[in-house]
């Protein structure tokens, strides 16, 4: 895909987790609005993945680590074409296989199941490990929050990951400065990312997560590098696309009314047109 592809995909990706958490009544749009530019180039341009043949043994592998963003992932998932589009509307509800968080067992192109946070970096390092000793070609992606990397495990991942030379291993931190209770350095802060996971022998790229220049290039660059595994800084904008969203700790984990939704699925179609002017 181009960039302008990818642009236009990234929108309907962030239509479809409105529409997903508005019909759940419940949910989590900011970090799924965030990262939904990460979702679109991985899923559409990045990996070596196959909807028609989601458990390929040679595929390359995606762990939510926040995986209170499921409906992002499923919006790209989605989109790619594991499942139907309309089934996002399901999401939460009693008999649907969207569930709240990930489950590999039910949902088709889930690697993980995730949801518990700090736990999907030492997964993603499990994956990757066993790729080095079966002597596979495939890649390893994990997609972390930055409120998410407070906990403990994922420095121990990241400290077994730099020992063990994980170069085919690469770590998303989507930085967009809220958690739930606040800023991310109000609460307790983790800054300066990049010099901590440098310290665990990580190359290090900081990046505008809603770039897709930026993203390429950085996912490009990470590929590149040999002897150690990648973490990607992505500087992002928690609600990114929709207005009353875009920088509001509120919408961390709340779903928008009908009169909000209205609002949210205007802004993102005059997206999607001013997108097609081009």
């Amino acid at each position: 895909m181009n960039k302008l592809e990818l642009q236009k995909t990234a929108v309907e990706v962030r239509k479809g987790i409105v529409e997903g958490v508005h019909a759940a009544k419940a949910g989590h749009p900011g970090g799924s609005l965030s990262a939904a530019d990460i979702f679109t180039y991985l899923y559409f341009e990045e990996m070596n993945i196959d909807p028609k043949n989601p458990k390929d043994p040679d595929r390359d592998r995606f762990v939510l680590s926040k995986g209170h963003t499921a409906p992002g992932l499923y919006s790209a998932l989605a989109h790619r074409g594991y499942f139907p589009v309309e089934d996002l509307l399901t999401l939460r509800h009693t008999g649907s296989y969207l569930q709240g968080h990930p489950d590999m067992k039910h949902i088709p192109g889930v690697d993980m199941s995730s949801g518990s946070l700090g736990q999907g970096v030492s997964a993603a390092c499990g994956m990757a490990l066993a790729g080095k000793l079966n002597k596979k070609d495939y890649r390893v992606y994990a997609l972390c929050g930055d409120g998410e990397i407070q906990e403990g495990q994922i420095w121990e991942a990241a400290m077994f990951a730099g020992f063990r030379k994980l170069d085919n291993l690469c770590v998303i931190v989507d930085n967009n400065n809220l958690q739930i209770d606040g800023a991310i350095d109000e609460v307790c802060s983790p800054y300066p990312i990049d010099k901590k996971f440098e310290a665990f022998n990580f190359h290090v790229i900081n990046i505008n997560g809603n770039d897709f220049d930026e993203i390429k290039a950085a996912f490009d660059e990470a590929k590149a590098t040999k002897g150690m595994p990648t973490a990607i800084i992505a500087h992002t904008l928690k609600g990114k696309g929709v207005s009353f969203m875009e920088n509001a700790v509120g919408w961390h984990g709340k779903a928008p009314n009908d009169e909000e939704f209205a609002i949210a699925m205007e802004d993102l179609r005059k997206a999607g047109e001013a997108l097609c002017q081009k």
